[in-house]
């Protein structure tokens, strides 16, 4: 796993150790439940899936895209299992068409009401060259669930990569 990196200081990085430990841990809990839709809908091959396969390629020859059909209001959801303190979120744009994720929200909470997408907002995502890897922060937010709609509009909703860091509720 990659991180930015901080001055160095030992206090930064023992934050940094602990930002990738959590990390892997939420990476390790993801799970999609057979129940649970994990997003409004599959474009060809391109599986909710691959959104979360670790693998961090934003173009479609690398398989490892996710990406509605052009609808309104498209969304994809993780669903961590518990409820987590969540401090970020970073996402790899999809390369190919970059302007799919402009205007996106992402929201975070235990709703499951609009598949999720009525869950506090987190940050919107204005625009992002493709390819591109940008953090988004959440301060503390608390959620089992991690939404990404383009609410109000019709058009598509593609991801290279989502990484969620946070802890664990218990």
């Amino acid at each position: 796993m990659e991180m930015r990196e901080y001055a160095k200081s030992p206090a930064n990085e023992r934050t940094n150790r602990r930002h990738k430990e959590i990390q892997v841990r939420i990476l390790q809990e993801r799970t999609w439940h057979s129940k649970e839709k994990p997003q409004s809908s599959q474009h060809q091959t391109y599986s909710a899936y691959n959104a979360i396969d670790g693998n961090r390629a934003s173009y479609w020859e690398k398989a490892s895209c996710t990406h509605t059909n052009h609808e309104l209001n498209p969304w994809w959801r993780l669903d961590l299992g518990k409820t987590h303190n969540i401090f970020s979120v970073k996402i790899t744009n999809y390369k190919n068409n970059p302007l799919y994720i402009n205007g996106a929200e992402i929201n975070i909470g235990d709703s499951l009401d609009n598949d999720g997408n009525n869950n506090p907002r987190c940050a919107v995502i204005s625009s992002m060259p493709g390819g591109f890897r940008e953090t988004f922060q959440c301060n503390g937010m608390d959620g089992r669930y991690v939404n990404i709609v383009i609410p109000g509009r019709t058009g598509y909703l593609a991801l290279g990569e989502v990484e969620v860091y946070g802890s664990r509720l218990d």
